[in-house]
Order: C-alpha cells, then structure tokens, then sequence
C-alpha cells in the first residue's frame, strides 16, 4: 500500500525548506563576515524571528559590498596620484606637525595627497553659487565636469543644462554625472535633451528594477565641478530652485566652495574616478591637470569614502580629529546619527574641557530622521556638548570646525548613511585663515539659533522621547 502526498504538499515543503536554508544561510554569512555585532545581532534576529521581512530588508539594506572592487587598485591609485605629478618642492607641502598623523591616516587609507596652496571662496548663499557657477561654465574652454547627487529640472537646473548644451556646442568636453536615485524625480528627456547636444551624460549605479536590486542603498552624494581643471566647486548644494528660494516653512541654508589652484586636481581625480567606474573610458592625460598657481599657503586633502573598500575613511578620520581636539570643536550637519565610535569620542571631548558645539536644524526635510537625531542629544548635553537649533530654516550644512587650523567640509552628514552607505567627498584643509572664517560662519548661524537648555529639554514629554528612542533603533538605514 502506498502513501500518496498531494504534489502541493510536495512542493509546498520544498518551498519552505529551500527558504529555510536561504535564511540561515544568510545568518552564517552575516556571523562570518566578522562585522560589528551591534549591527551583525539585529540582522540576525531579524531573519530569524521575521523571515519574510527580514529578507526583503537585507536584500535592500544588510548586504556588505566592501570587499568588491568597483575598479582595480592599479587603476584608482594611477587617477588618484595624478595630481601629484609636477608638483612642489617638499617644504611647500611639509604637513603640519600636529595633523601629521591625520594626513598619514588619509594618505595610507584613501591616497589622498597634501595639496598646497588652493584658494577657496566660501557660499552661504545659493543665488551667489549659482551665479558664479554659471559664469564659469560660459567661461570654459577645454572641459566641463559636473557630479550631482540631484540634477533638478527646475529653473535653475534648466539654465544650467542650456548653459551646458552651448559650451558642447562650441566643441568643450562636457561630462555630465548624476546619481539615479537622488535624481528619481527627474524627467529622462532632461538628461536625454543633453545628450542629444553634445553633452555627455550617465546616470551613477543605475536602478534599473528598484524593486529587485541592491543597489538603491548605495548612492553617490557627491556634488562635483570642475572647469578646465583650473576651477573647482563642491560643499552640499545640489541643482535645485530650493537652494534659491528655500521652502514654504523657510530658507534652504547650505554652504558650498569654490576652489582655484592645486585643490581642484583634487576633485578631477574623484571625478575621474567616478567617470571610469560608470563608463570604464580611463582619462587621466596632463591636460585634465594644468600647472595652477599658488594662491596662499593652506594645504588640502580632497579625501573619498564609500560603501566599497575596506576602511571607512571620512568616519575613521572624523573620530581621529575630535579625539585629537584641545580647545574646541564646531559641527554642523542636517543629520546627527554617529556611530557609536564618533558618539563616544564627541561625549569624551565634551567631558575632558573641549568646547564642543553641535547645530542642528530645528526643522528637517525628513521628520523621522530628525526625530532619530533629538536621540542623541540627551548624552550630548549630558557630557558637557552645547546643542544649537537653527530655527529660519532647514540646515543643510557639513561643517567641522577644530582648534582654528583644522576645518572639514564637503557632501558628508554626521550619519550612518554618509559613513557607511553613501559615496561622498570632502576637504580636510589645514590652515588658520580658512578655519577662522569658517569659524565666523558658525558664529553667524548661531545667532539664528536656540541654545537648548538642558534642563529643559530632558524634561521634554515622555511620548516625544520614546517616539525618538524607537527611531533611533532604524538608524543605521537612514
């Protein structure tokens, strides 16, 4: 006698077995690639305890890519080394003794050489920004290289694109790069209207099924320009009207660079790089890199990090100069979700004397974000850091401030996802001058800003604390 089972049991239990090995599969990879188990535990539990959830979640957001290559090493350390080449003498680049073993860490990580000289202009305004950027691109006469996370199709990117199609059409290499996610909203025949001028255009880790694929999570949020490899411009403004004329509930406050002198080889070779990854055409001939002069006696590091690589450059380095800090240290960012490393070094500063300064915006474009972000200001102020609120607006702005000779800026939060996930760029540059007039642009915006009173805002209502403990769990996908 025969034992007959339904050929949908038949399959139904192959189905769940197949299933049931995916997830623990995924659990032995997640416990054998050695990650930090207070990331490694939640996943764990997760799959475990809600499978079918879980396996979406980690398929968009678990998944650890640094050990691919997006390009081969000899291929990035040849387009990153390429504004060394007819450099200076060495005492012209000789580091700072005090940041030395900064610049070592940022050389040895990310093959970010010490630039000297390079002349920086410095936007709280986006009208100004684009009035300049805009001057710029109609002054071009060899190459125009542009990299934004957002490429809008409003007015001001509309006179951007125009400005673009007349240079390619008077023959300048233009080069156009945009992220695919950060630009979702934007119409193709935008980019498409390029590319039939002249220009040329790709889109950065293209979604092409953004319900099937990995790599929405891993985003390029640089903002890039560079103009005949002569001028430079990066900070955290992208193409948007609303860097103009801000939002309904107020004005849109960012900051943003331009560079003149050896800095801007700096950002050709990030652009370069980007370049190769997206279209695997190498450019890296002299005449990207002309000779530039030297305007002053500051020195830079353009420094990169990214989702790919071994080491977590901007975040390892950001640790480092706060818990290198003497006198004082003044941070902006639109997102305030630190690792639990850079949490400890800023409430260590705090509690050891250092003048540590945190502003945030009172108001963000993403409420559970900054809900997450109010999270962290109970041990902040705890631990002796004073906290700002910006109320005209949204901050936007990436700002450290260190001691009056160290400033940081560029496209990088204060988050998990500029630390982690994103793929950013910033400035490390080592000069009293610069970190003074930065330091006056944090003065300024403190005047728009409320001092929180501790005892005050740790009386602030029990729904409203939970509700921000229990973001703070979803941190690290934000």
């Amino acid at each position: 006698m025969f034992l007959f089972i339904p050929m949908q049991t038949v399959l139904g239990t192959i189905l769940f077995v197949l299933y049931a090995v995916t997830i623990l599969g995924l659990v032995l990879v997640i416990i054998t690639e050695n990650r930090n188990p207070l990331k490694a535990i939640p996943w764990v539990i997760v799959l475990l305890f809600i499978p079918a959830i879980g396996l979406i979640f980690y398929f968009f957001f678990g998944q650890d890519n640094r050990k691919q290559r997006i390009i081969s090493r000899r291929t990035y350390k040849r387009i990153k080394m390429r504004p060394l080449q007819g450099g200076y003498k060495k005492e012209i680049c000789k580091a700072p003794e005090k940041y030395s073993p900064l610049i070592t860490l940022l050389e040895s990580s990310n093959q970010a050489p010490l630039l000297p000289g390079t002349e920086i202009k410095i936007y709280t305004a986006g009208e100004e920004k684009f009035s300049d950027l805009l001057a710029d691109i109609l002054s071009a006469k060899h190459h125009i290289h542009i990299q934004y996370y957002i490429f809008c199709d409003d007015e001001i990117g509309t006179k951007i694109k125009n400005a673009l199609i007349a240079k390619a059409k008077e023959g300048v290499k233009v080069r156009v790069l945009y992220d695919d996610v950060g630009s979702w909203e934007v119409k193709n025949a935008f980019y498409q209207e390029m590319q039939n001028e002249g220009v040329e255009v790709y889109s950065f880790l293209k979604v092409v099924f953004p319900v099937l694929t990995s790599k929405v999570n891993y985003r390029n949020h640089r903002k890039i320009v560079v103009v005949d490899g002569a001028i430079g411009y990066m900070g955290g403004m992208n193409i948007a009207d609303r860097y103009i004329a801000g939002t309904e509930w107020g004005e849109w406050r960012d900051t943003h660079f331009r560079f003149k002198g050896k800095g801007v080889h700096g950002l050709q070779s990030v652009f370069l790089v980007d370049w190769y990854v997206v279209t695997k055409h190498l450019i890296d001939t002299p005449v990207y890199y002309p000779k530039p002069q030297l305007f002053n006696n500051n020195l830079m590091q353009v420094v990169t990090s990214g989702p790919v690589g071994i080491w977590r450059t901007l975040l390892q380095a950001t640790i480092y100069a706060v818990s290198n800090a003497k006198k004082y240290i003044y941070i902006q960012t639109p997102y305030f979700l630190p690792t639990e490393g850079l949490n400890q070094a800023l409430q260590t500063a705090g509690l050891a004397g250092v003048d540590v300064r945190l502003m945030l915006p009172n108001k963000s474009d993403t409420h559970l974000v900054n809900m997450a972000s109010h999270s962290f200001i109970d041990e902040m102020e705890k631990s002796g850091v004073k906290v700002y609120l910006y109320k005209p607006g949204f901050l936007h702005a990436k700002l450290i401030v260190i001691d009056d000779d160290l400033t940081v800026i560029g496209s990088a939060n204060m988050d998990f996802r500029s630390f982690e996930h994103n793929f950013e760029v910033n400035a490390f540059v080592y000069d009293q001058e610069f970190a003074l007039k930065m330091k006056d642009v944090f003065f300024e915006d403190m005047k728009e800003s409320d001092l929180l009173i501790p005892s005050v805002w740790l009386k602030r209502p029990l729904k409203q604390r939970l509700t921000e403990s229990f973001m703070r769990l979803f941190s690290p996908l934000f």
